[in-house]
């Protein structure tokens, strides 16, 4: 059996499924963030000319010399994500899980998981570029960024920053506003803990109340941030019988032997493997 075979098979016997998504899911689209890529060049290649960015997540920690220049790099990138269309593997992911009771918990920042899956069924643990926050911050709310950033995008001066009275802040502090992803001044604030309550809610739901069988299935996590999704994911499995890991991925690696048949691992590009598992669940 072929490998996408052997994950819609256990996709069909499964009862739930919990998504463990990293950036390899979403480079599989196109959508690298730690290296330059004909989608994010065909939108930034100004800024990196000008700066020498090496990716362009290296732009969003970069010390601009002045806010106006950085919120003209967060404008477009962030555009950039609002605009560039939702990635094949994404609706492969979403159409070969869609008869499961099914959670994404996801490090990417994209907005691709919310195209695929209904809000209340991902957790962002990094935040997400659609939307801004206040840098103190002094309050709890989320602003959208669609149309702050599409009203920057209109005013980008020819030196690629904007002008000064366009940088958005907080309504409140006036302090300035910033995207709502994690760096020193992250808001682990309503919605963060909202999505954490309904991670935990699926867990205990599969898990204690029912003991269904779960598939935790880990696509594209590197070894940055092992914490978040790769490490529980082998807890959950090692604790619970019931429960089956798959892990895909392009860099070589293996599922923990102490977990024998419940633990597999796919080393081949994720979206061409969802592809082939989504035609075999939909034919």
């Amino acid at each position: 059996m072929s490998d996408a075979a052997i994950l819609a098979e256990i996709i069909d016997a499964s009862d739930a499924v919990l998504i463990g998504a990293g950036s390899g899911l979403s480079s599989s689209c196109g959508y690298n963030h730690y290296h330059w890529t004909e989608a994010f060049l065909k939108h930034l290649q100004p800024f990196r000319d000008k700066y020498g960015f090496k990716s362009p997540m290296d732009g969003f920690y970069y010390c601009f010399p002045s806010l106006e220049s950085q919120w003209g790099y967060y404008a477009e990138y962030i555009r950039a994500m609002w605009e560039l269309p939702d990635g094949d593997a994404y609706h492969a992911l979403r159409e070969s899980t869609k008869d499961k009771d099914t959670f994404m918990l996801t490090t990417n920042v994209d907005m691709q998981a919310d195209r695929c899956f209904p809000s209340e069924s991902t957790r962002h643990f990094q935040g997400d570029f659609a939307y801004l926050q206040c840098r103190q911050p002094c309050h709890d709310e989320l602003i959208s960024s669609h149309e702050i950033v599409q009203k920057l995008h209109e005013n980008l001066l020819p030196d690629l920053s904007i002008p000064a009275e366009l940088v958005p802040r907080c309504g409140i502090c006036s302090w300035p506003l910033v995207p709502w992803i994690r760096d020193d001044t992250f808001l682990e604030g309503e919605k963060w803990e909202e999505e954490a309550d309904n991670h935990r809610r699926f867990l205990r739901r599969h898990l204690i109340e029912n003991e269904d069988r779960l598939l935790l299935l880990e696509l594209g996590v590197g070894e940055m941030t092992p914490a978040i999704i790769k490490l529980p994911f082998w807890e959950l499995a090692m604790k619970n019988e019931n429960v089956t890991y798959v892990c895909i991925n392009t860099e070589k690696g293996s599922a923990p032997l102490h977990l024998g048949n419940r633990g597999i691992y796919i080393n081949k590009d994720i979206a061409s493997v969802l592809a082939e598992t989504c035609h075999l669940i939909r034919r």
